[in-house]
């Protein structure tokens, strides 16, 4: 092997190259995206469109049949599923795995800009595709300050416009999201009676409106030598303004004069706030909660710095004159921060563990020394390949790197071992060194390419296992083949120069007390069990049966529950719950206040950190998130590692409500949804939307009946076990309508309008 002869002629070239892998490590250490899982993505596309206020029934007439006749067909796509709520619809498109996204999502938009006729109060349809890079690194909680009472929900305009645009600069950050609250707008409450007297309907008022709040481009007029832009500004931007729209002008013809009807001769013109959609609550308190979108392949540790140092920045000078508060509640970097030290622990531990072992068997300090450089040239070079592929530090890669310090010694150990046995014999270093490396290295490579062999698949699979798992393969082969090729270079380089003399180091020479007779006598039993067993064949064949059954009962009955992937615990318990049909946002308000009643004696901020003795442990953090149509509840444990305790105490209370159904469980480390990976989806469809939901009700009996909710099963219909929500219909007679003047629309504007306002 010229590689070997070459490496032991020039050790200082060897050395160079060793230094110049570890600064290229280190270096590619400080530009290697940090997260905590890897960049999944999925070949789904998901369109929403949000029309407020609108009935199911409407959503689904007006907007999602009419995106799917445009949507189906679509290359690629494999699936398509719409869901119509309560003043939203979404659509999801399934592709065939390999699908290129950002052509997919060029060709969907494209469709639904043939999409036409949308209601006027709807708005644009919102495109984006499934990864792992959509979920926060962080959740804040907007809160007031003692003596501030005014409304929680009326601080949405200031969070928008000083929290989000402050968070949105730091860098890293692909957006900021906030939730809860309602917009400053300006109301125009009508007086029947008022539009009675002047023969106006709600449908007249709204279309003056809109007419009146216009600004348009009116062309341009040359003036002597320069032209100027002609621009008509009819934005109704002041409550003087509105109030002075007319909506009626009458002229007498006999005295010329002229009679008008203004907005605000029929009509209170204020400014008001848009009702909350959504009620939040951190331990008991009206919030306001912000989360942050990290961008694709940023550091999310130091972009976390920033969005820390931009909370402190908010805290100390714009939000005390608010009367308000910003804190953190979530944090990614946390389990980040743990998985690298625990690593950094690993290689440490492990490393030392491994050197004394060496020295150990060995009795020699160059040897030791010579094998322990493996781990740190082999891991700190894989940073490179891993930078170079587009990977990124994450808890996958990390798990690649801890099982890799343990590899990665292996080849080192065989080389070391076969030189160290040509010196004993008194050969030179350096001929020792040859030997030594030349006679195994085609061992050593065959076992380096055994183990990256085993990861092709990982790494050509183009599912979400492939993609999550490409990681922790990189990093392990990566590190697998350097190590190979540290055992063939550096291992014989330092060998020449730190193996003593012959005798000086022999094993012989050097005893242990204790461990060496105990050493030698295991080495007797061995030998004498192996010679007993080889020339015995009846003997051997009961060896073999003996150990392959022991191995397969053991396997059996030890066996751990089989998962996808492990939860993890990032110190929260997460869940929804769905009530009946129908229920509005204060009633849901109220059944999360009452269920936040009933475990208020486990809070900390209550009764104190520290848990009575068989008792639950104490809640760090508890919240809700009230819809009309679900609840988001969550809690975080005062100590980590028990939070798990604190599943049945939030579904006791949450499932009280007769109706309800949901899931609360520990939430899932690599995000697949609310229920985690321990989730099993049962579709149930159907020409007939009642027989379908007949079918849905047995089905549900029957899971209950296999998977009782006694053994813990959690089962969450979507959208629900009963044909729609209750609603009251109004049935026009349009006789009558025409004989007043009234058409169907402007009866429905008007009903509208005094029921939760036309916007």
């Amino acid at each position: 092997m010229h590689l070997i002869r070459i490496a032991i002629d020039r050790p200082i070239a060897v050395m160079s190259l060793v230094l110049m892998v570890i600064i290229l490590g280190l270096v590619a250490l400080q530009t290697i995206p940090i997260q905590l899982t890897p960049d999944v993505r999925k070949p789904v596309v998901q369109v929403t469109t949000t029309w407020a206020g609108a009935a199911p029934a409407e959503v689904e007439r007006e907007i999602t049949d009419r995106q799917e006749d445009e949507l189906n067909g679509l290359e690629g796509l494999e699936e398509i599923s719409s869901a119509s709520e309560n003043g939203r619809a979404r659509v999801t498109l399934e592709y065939a795995v390999g699908t290129d996204m950002n052509r997919a999502l060029l060709l969907v938009a494209n469709r639904l800009d043939r999409v036409n006729g949308y209601p006027e109060e709807a708005d644009e349809p919102t495109i984006k595709t499934s990864g792992t890079d959509d979920n926060p690194i962080t959740w804040m909680i907007l809160e007031r300050m003692p003596g501030n009472d005014t409304p929680m929900h009326t601080f949405l305009d200031f969070a928008q416009d000083v929290i989000q645009d402050r968070l949105e600069r730091v860098k890293g950050v692909a957006g900021v999201n906030v939730f809860g609250g309602g917009e400053r707008e300006m109301q125009v409450i009508v007086h029947p009676e008022k539009m009675a007297r002047y023969g106006l309907t709600v449908t007249d008022v709204v279309s003056v409106l809109r007419t009146a709040n216009a600004s348009v481009s009116a062309g341009d007029v040359d003036e002597g030598k320069r032209q100027y832009v002609v621009r008509m500004e009819g934005d109704l931007e002041s409550l003087e303004q509105t109030q002075a729209v007319v909506l009626r002008s009458t002229r007498d013809p006999e005295t010329g004069r002229i009679a008008r009807v203004t907005v605000g001769d029929i009509a209170d013109v204020a400014y008001g706030y848009k009702t909350p959609r959504h009620t939040i609550r951190l331990l008991a308190k009206e919030s306001i909660a912000v989360n942050a979108v990290r961008e694709t392949g940023a550091n999310v540790i130091e972009t976390m710095d920033g969005i820390r140092a931009a909370i402190a920045e908010l805290n100390r000078f714009q939000l005390p004159n608010a009367g308000l508060h910003l804190r953190q509640v979530y944090d990614e970097t946390t389990y980040i921060t743990s998985a690298i030290n625990l690593v950094q622990q690993n290689i440490y531990v492990g490393g030392t563990l491994a050197a004394l072992i060496l020295l150990l068997f060995l009795r020699s300090a160059g040897a030791t020394l010579a094998v322990s450089l493996a781990i740190p040239v082999s891991v700190i070079g894989s940073f490179v390949a891993m930078t170079a592929l587009g990977r990124s530090i994450n808890v996958i890669s990390l798990a690649g790197i801890a099982f890799a310090v343990g590899m990665v010694v292996d080849a080192a150990i065989v080389v070391i071992e076969n030189i160290y046995r040509h010196r004993q014999a008194g050969l030179s270093r350096a001929e020792a060194a040859y030997r030594g490396a030349s006679q195994v290295w085609g061992a050593i490579l065959v076992s380096a390419l055994t183990t990256v062999m085993v990861f092709i698949p990982v790494l050509i699979m183009q599912l979400e296992v492939g993609q999550l798992f490409r990681d922790i393969a990189v990093a392990i082969s990566v590190a697998v083949l350097l190590s190979l090729v540290v055992s063939i270079t550096v291992i014989p380089a330092l060998a020449k120069k730190l193996l003593g003399k012959p005798k000086a180091e022999s094993k012989t020479n050097i005893r242990v007390p204790v461990i060496d007779p105990l050493a030698r006598g295991f080495v007797k039993l061995v030998l004498a069990f192996t010679r007993r067993v080889v020339s015995n064949r009846a003997l051997a064949v009961l060896v073999v049966a003996v150990i392959c059954g022991a191995t397969g009962a053991g396997t059996y009955f030890y066996l751990p529950k089989l998962d996808y992937l492990p939860d993890g615990n990032r110190n929260l318990v997460f869940g929804v719950i769905q009530p009946p049909p129908g229920y509005n946002l204060s009633t849901t308000t109220e059944i999360a206040k009452r269920m936040e009643g009933e475990i208020r004696h486990l809070w900390a901020t209550v009764s104190g950190p520290d848990p009575e003795p068989g008792q639950p442990p104490k809640i760090q953090r508890f919240f809700f998130v009230a819809r009309a149509d679900r609840t988001f509840i969550g809690a975080a444990s005062m100590q980590p590692e028990r939070v798990k305790e604190l599943i049945p105490v939030l579904q006791e209370p949450a499932f009280r409500e007769p109706g309800t159904f949901g899931f609360i469980g520990l939430r899932s480390l690599f995000g697949r949804g609310i229920s985690g990976s321990r989730s099993i989806d049962l579709n149930i469809s159907g020409p007939d939307l009642e027989q379908t939901l007949d079918v849905a009700i047995r089905a549900v009996g029957m899971v209950d009946g296999v998977l009782p909710k006694s053994e813990g099963t959690q089962i969450r219909p979507r959208p629900g076990l009963e044909l729609g929500s209750p609603e009251v219909r109004i049935i026009p007679d349009r006789i009558r309508l025409a004989d007043n003047g009234v058409s169907a629309r402007e009866l429905g504007d008007t009903i509208d309008t005094f029921n939760d306002g036309l916007r």
